[in-house]
C-alpha cells in the first residue's frame, strides 16, 4: 500500500498509514535492525490506541452533534482553522519546524488540498446522512483506492495478492450497499466518492513527502483549504453558534491532529499486524455509540462488508511484508521499473 507519514489530515491517515509500518518492520526484522523495541511494549500501544480510536469516534460525534447548527463547509472551516491555530502554536513552540515551510511544488500541493478538501466534505456529509458503522466501514476502502491508483497512473504491478484484496474490497462493498435492495442508500455513494478521494490525495502525499515536511504539507493543507470551505459558508455563521455547542467545536477542530499524534506513538510500540487490527475496532465501537444514543440499527451486513474489506487489507499487508524481504535481496537490474509504493 502507500507510504504516508503519520501526522497527516484526515481519515485516510489511519487506513493507508499502517499499510506502510509492516512491510517496513518486516524488512527491518529481516535485516536485524528494528523500528522499535524488539517486545513491544502492549501497555502503550493500547494506550495510544485508545487515544487514536476516542479521537476518530469524538470527531464524528462532533459532526453529528452540530449537523442542525451549521452546514459541512462551515463544520470544515473550523477545523482549518483550529488547525492553523494549533499548527502555529507548534510553530511558537518549536521555531525550527517552520524552517521547513517554503512555496515548492505548490502545483501537487494543490492537488492534494483540493482532493483532500472533497474528501472532508464527503465525509462529513457522509456522518449526518449514514449511520456511524457504514461510514466507519466504507472508510477502509481506502487502501483499496490506493492501490488501484497506483497501478492505473504510477505503473505499479497489480499481484496476485493485491487483486485478490481489491476483490474482497469490492465483495465488502456490494454486501454493504446491496444495490438493488430495498435497504440500498444512495448516500453511502458520498462516501465511496470520499474515500476515492482521500486515495488520490494519499497518492500525491506519498510524492510531496519525498521533500517537504509534515509540518509544511499540514499547514499548506489547512491554509488552502480554510478559504475553500469559507467559500461554502455562511459569512455569518460563527453568530449561529452558542456555548453549549463548545465541546463539539473544540473536538472537531481538534480531533484530526490527536489521531494522528496518537497513531504516530502507537507505532513506535507496535507492528502494524497490531495495530492496524486495533484500528478496526473503531466498526464495532461506533455501531455500539449510534445504537445507544442515536437509535441506530446494527446491521449484519454492515459488518459481513467490513470483514470482508478488512480481510483485503489485512490479506495485503501480510503478502507486501513477505514481498519487502526478496525484494532487497533482488539485483537492482531485475526489479520491476516502478517500485510498488506501500
Amino acid at each position: 500500500m502507500l507510504h504516508i507519514r503519520p501526522l497527516l489530515s484526515g481519515p485516510e491517515a489511519a487506513s493507508v498509514a499502517g499499510a506502510d509500518a509492516i512491510p517496513q518492520a518486516a524488512a527491518s526484522r529481516e535485516s536485524g535492525t528494528s523500528v522499535h523495541a524488539a517486545s513491544p511494549n502492549l501497555l502503550k500501544l493500547a494506550l495510544w490506541m485508545s487515544g487514536t480510536l476516542t479521537a476518530f469516534i469524538v470527531a464524528a460525534l462532533s459532526v453529528r452533534a452540530l449537523q442542525d447548527t451549521i452546514n459541512a463547509f462551515e463544520r470544515m472551516t473550523i477545523r482549518s482553522a483550529g488547525g492553523l491555530v494549533i499548527l502555529c502554536a507548534l510553530g511558537a513552540l518549536r521555531p525550527s519546524l517552520w524552517n521547513g515551510v517554503r512555496r515548492h511544488r505548490m502545483g501537487l500541493q494543490g492537488l492534494r488540498n483540493v482532493a483532500h478538501f472533497g474528501s472532508q466534505i464527503c465525509w462529513t456529509v457522509a456522518i449526518t446522512m449514514l449511520p456511524f458503522a457504514t461510514v466507519f466501514a466504507l472508510e477502509f476502502t481506502i487502501p483499496a483506492w490506493v492501490t488501484l491508483l497506483a497501478v492505473l497512473f504510477l505503473g505499479e504491478r497489480m499481484s496476485a495478492s493485491r487483486a485478490l484484496a481489491l476483490a474482497l474490497c469490492v465483495a465488502g462493498v456490494v454486501v454493504i450497499l446491496r444495490p438493488g435492495h430495498e435497504a440500498f442508500q444512495p448516500a453511502a455513494l458520498i462516501m465511496l466518492v470520499g474515500a476515492l478521494l482521500f486515495a488520490i490525495a494519499a497518492i500525491a502525499t506519498k510524492k510531496l513527502i519525498t521533500t517537504e515536511t509534515t509540518f509544511s504539507i499540514m499547514l499548506w493543507m489547512n491554509l488552502m483549504q480554510l478559504p475553500l470551505n469559507f467559500a461554502g459558508s455562511d459569512p455569518a455563521f460563527i453568530f449561529k453558534i452558542d456555548a453549549s455547542l463548545a465541546l463539539p467545536l473544540i473536538g472537531i477542530a481538534s480531533a484530526g491532529l490527536v489521531i494522528h499524534y496518537c497513531l504516530a506513538n502507537a507505532f513506535r510500540y507496535g507492528d502494524a499486524m497490531v495495530v492496524v487490527p486495533m484500528d478496526f475496532l473503531r466498526v464495532p465501537l461506533i455501531a455500539l455509540i449510534g445504537w445507544m444514543f442515536y437509535g441506530e440499527h446494527i446491521d449484519v451486513f454492515v459488518f459481513a462488508g467490513a470483514g470482508l474489506i478488512i480481510a483485503g487489507v489485512l490479506w495485503n499487508l501480510r503478502a507486501e511484508a513477505q514481498r519487502r524481504p526478496r525484494l532487497a535481496t533482488e539485483p537492482a537490474a531485475i526489479r520491476p521499473a516502478a517500485q510498488p509504493a506501500e
